[in-house]
C-alpha cells in the first residue's frame, strides 16, 4: 500500500469539506430528574514550618447528604500516606512490569523524616467524638449520628502532617527546585454517589471529589510566595505581587510568618504551591478573569514563561469558543510537581523545558479546567474521559495557536491507540485506572484511545454534530458528576442516531475495527465491489472511488444498528447512499456504474478518521497507477 495515496486522497478531500465557524444552540436542557450530588463546605486552617515541612491543621467540614440513602459512615482520603514504604504505591510500584520511573522504588527508600503522612488527631461529629480507623491512604469513619437524607452534619478535625520528598505530583523539594507543591495534601472526604461510597486507596492515578466551597488559611513564612486555587482574600496583607497598591511596603523578614486566605467556590480539590523564590506575573484573560504565573527565578527559563503568557490567553479563548465559558474569575499556571497535572483553577506543571514543551503542556493542563474541573467524571473509572477528551480539544489548539497546520491532526493518538490495539496487551478503557496490568497500557487507552473516541465520532456522526454535542455537553453537565452514557446520549440527542454500540464496544470491550476490499470483479460495463468486516466492532463506511477522468465520487454504507444517515462530509463530491449494512453480515457487495478499467484507486475512509488497526487493505490501486507510482 502507498502511503502517500492515503494522505494525497485525505488532503483532496478535506480541501472539499466546508464547516461552519459557529453552532446553534440547542434550548432543551439536559433532563435528570433523579439526579443528585453530594455538597461539602471545607474551612481549614493549617501552620507550616518550613524548616522541617511538617504542619498542623484545622478542619471544619459541612456535609450536605442530598442522596436518597442514610448514611451510617463516611470515609476520608489522606493521600500523602501514600508515601511511605510498604504503601500500595510503593509495593504496586516495585512490581508493575513497566513502573513510572518518577517513583520506581524510591518511596521504599525515605527515611522517618522524608515520608509523607497525615495523621488524624482528632475528629468530631456535631461536637461529638466519634471513632476513626486510618487503613493506609484511608480514614474509616463509623458514625454514632446517621446522616439521613437531606440532612447536614458538621465534621471538625485536627490533624498533623508531614509533606513528602517530592515523588509524584506533590511534596517538597521538587526536580525543578520547588519548595511546596501542596497536591492532595488534605484530609479530604471520599464521593458517595449512585453507585455508593468512592473510597479508593491512593496506589498511582486519579481521583473523584465532591462539589464544594473552600475556605482556607495558610499560614506559612512570609518570604515564601503562594498560588494556587481560589481567590485570595487579603492581598494587600501579603503583597507579592498580589496587593492591589503596588507601592504598599510589606514586612518580608524571614522568620516572620502571614496568613494566606483563599475561596474557592464551587470546586472538588484545593491545591497550592509556594516557594521563596517564584516570580508572580500576571495578565488579562479573557471575560475579566486574571491568570497568574509563578515561576522559578532562573534566568534559563523566564524568557519561555514570558512567552508563555499571551499564549495562555489564547488558550482560554479557544477553549471558550470550543467549549464553553470559563466559570472562574483567576487561574493560576505555576511551576512545580512532577510534569504537568491540573487541579480547580490551576495547575502544577515543570516550568525548566524548551517552548514547545511547556506550551503543550500547559494546552493539556488547561484544557483539564473543562474536561474534569467543572465536568467532574470520577477519574478511576472513567480516565479515558477526561484525558482523552482533554487530549482531543488540546491537540486541536495546538493546531491552531501554534500554526502547525497538521491536516490529520490526531494522527499521534490513531498511533499510539493502533499499536495498543496490535499488542495484544490492550485492557478494556472500563478497566479501573490502577488496575491496567500496564502503566504502558493505561496511557494509550486513557489519552491515545481516548482521544479517537472523539476524533473517530467526527467520522461516525460528523464533525459540526461532535462540535455540537461537545458544546452541549459542557453547557448541561457542568458542575456534576456526569458518565459515559451522559455523553453518548448528549450524542444521540445532537445527531439523531443511536450510539449506544459506539459506547459499548469501544470502551467496554477490546474489539477492533478491521475492514477491507476484499475482492473487486466485473460484471459487464460495471464493477461488483465485496467488503469485509474482519473485526469485531461495526462502523458506518465511507468508501471513495478516483477514476481515469480525474472525477471523484463517495458511496456510503449505512450501519443498521445505528439507524440513520449521516450528512455528507465533502458536499462537493457525489455521494451515493446505499442500504444499511447489518453488523451479522461479513461482507457487503455494490456494484459501481463503470468497468474496473476506468478506476484509478479506491479507498475505504479516505479521511482516516476511522480507526481501523489494518490499512493495508483499505485501498485498491489499479496496476497502471501503482506502476506510475513506483516510477
Amino acid at each position: 500500500m502507498n502511503k502517500l495515496i492515503f494522505l494525497l486522497f485525505a488532503f483532496y478531500l478535506i480541501s472539499l469539506s466546508i464547516f461552519s465557524q459557529e453552532y446553534h444552540n440547542y434550548l432543551e436542557q439536559v433532563d435528570r430528574p433523579n439526579y443528585w450530588q453530594q455538597h461539602v463546605n471545607y474551612k481549614m486552617e493549617v501552620d507550616v514550618d518550613v524548616e522541617n515541612y511538617q504542619y498542623k491543621g484545622k478542619q471544619e467540614l459541612v456535609y450536605t447528604n442530598n442522596s436518597p440513602d442514610t448514611l451510617r459512615q463516611v470515609f476520608y482520603h489522606l493521600y500523602f500516606n501514600a508515601f511511605q514504604p510498604g504503601s500500595e504505591m510503593d509495593v504496586r510500584s516495585r512490581t508493575i512490569a513497566d513502573p513510572d520511573r518518577r517513583v520506581g522504588d524510591r518511596i521504599s527508600k525515605l527515611k522517618p523524616d522524608e515520608i509523607g503522612y497525615i495523621k488524624v488527631t482528632s475528629l468530631l461529629q456535631n461536637g461529638k467524638r466519634i471513632a476513626h480507623n486510618t487503613v493506609g491512604t484511608i480514614l474509616e469513619v463509623k458514625l454514632d449520628t446517621f446522616i439521613l437524607p437531606g440532612e447536614k452534619t458538621t465534621f471538625s478535625m485536627t490533624f498533623d502532617a508531614q509533606i513528602p520528598v517530592q515523588i509524584r505530583r506533590s511534596g517538597r523539594n521538587s526536580e525543578d527546585g520547588v519548595a511546596l507543591s501542596m497536591a492532595q495534601w488534605y484530609p479530604k472526604i471520599a464521593e458517595y454517589d449512585f453507585e455508593g461510597w468512592h473510597a479508593d486507596p491512593y496506589i498511582a492515578r486519579e481521583f473523584h471529589g465532591v462539589w464544594g466551597n473552600f475556605d482556607v488559611k495558610i499560614t506559612i513564612d512570609n518570604t515564601y510566595t503562594l498560588g494556587g486555587t481560589g481567590y485570595l482574600q487579603n492581598p494587600n496583607q501579603i503583597g507579592h505581587g498580589y496587593q492591589d497598591d503596588v507601592s504598599n511596603e510589606i514586612n518580608h523578614k524571614k522568620g516572620n510568618k502571614l496568613t494566606w486566605h483563599f475561596i474557592a467556590p464551587d470546586v472538588h480539590d484545593f491545591m497550592w504551591a509556594a516557594d521563596p523564590n517564584y516570580l508572580h506575573d500576571k495578565i488579562e484573560g479573557p471575560n475579566g478573569m486574571t491568570i497568574h504565573f509563578l515561576y522559578k527565578n532562573k534566568p534559563e527559563i523566564i524568557e519561555n514563561w514570558k512567552k508563555l503568557q499571551p499564549k495562555t490567553v489564547a488558550l482560554f479563548d479557544f477553549f471558550n469558543k470550543n467549549i464553553g465559558n470559563y466559570p472562574y474569575k483567576q487561574y493560576s499556571v505555576i511551576q512545580g510537581g512532577d510534569g504537568g497535572m491540573e487541579y480547580g483553577m490551576a495547575t502544577l506543571i515543570t516550568g525548566d523545558r524548551n517552548f514547545n514543551s511547556l506550551m503543550g503542556t500547559t494546552a493539556h493542563e488547561v484544557a483539564h479546567s473543562w474536561f474534569q474541573f467543572v465536568l467532574a467524571f470520577n477519574e478511576s473509572k472513567h480516565e479515558w474521559m477526561d484525558e482523552g477528551f482533554t487530549t482531543y480539544i488540546s491537540t486541536l489548539a495546538m493546531n491552531e495557536i501554534m500554526q502547525q497546520n497538521k491536516e490529520l491532526p490526531h494522527e499521534r493518538s490513531y498511533s499510539g491507540y493502533i499499536n495498543m490495539a496490535t499488542s495484544g496487551l490492550e485492557q478494556p478503557q472500563s478497566t479501573h485506572a490502577d488496575r491496567f496490568e500496564k502503566n504502558a497500557v493505561y496511557s494509550s487507552s486513557s489519552y491515545s484511545k481516548g482521544a479517537v473516541f472523539l476524533a473517530q465520532l467526527e467520522y461516525v456522526i460528523g464533525k459540526e454534530n461532535v462540535a455540537k454535542t461537545i458544546k452541549r455537553f459542557y453547557r448541561e453537565f457542568k458542575f456534576t458528576h456526569p458518565t459515559p452514557n451522559d455523553f453518548i446520549r448528549t450524542a444521540e440527542k445532537v445527531s439523531g442516531f443511536q450510539l449506544g454500540w459506539y459506547l459499548l464496544d469501544w470502551t467496554q470491550t477490546t474489539n477492533t475495527i478491521d475492514y477491507a476490499i476484499k475482492n473487486i470483479e466485473e460484471k459487464g460495463n460495471k464493477t461488483l465491489i465485496t467488503l469485509e468486516r474482519k473485526g469485531l466492532m461495526p462502523m458506518p463506511i465511507d468508501f471513495y472511488v478516483v477514476y481515469k477522468d480525474n472525477t471523484s465520487e463517495s458511496f456510503y454504507l449505512p450501519l443498521q444498528m445505528m439507524r440513520g444517515v449521516k450528512e455528507n462530509p465533502y458536499p462537493q463530491l457525489k455521494r451515493t447512499v446505499l442500504s444499511n449494512w447489518a453488523w451479522a453480515y461479513p461482507t457487503y457487495t455494490f456494484e459501481i456504474n463503470t468497468t474496473k478499467a476506468n478506476i484509478v484507486v479506491m479507498m475505504i475512509d479516505a479521511s482516516q478518521l476511522m480507526a481501523d488497526i489494518h490499512l493495508e487493505d483499505n485501498v485498491y490501486e489499479s496496476s497502471t497507477n501503482s506502476s506510475e507510482n513506483s516510477n
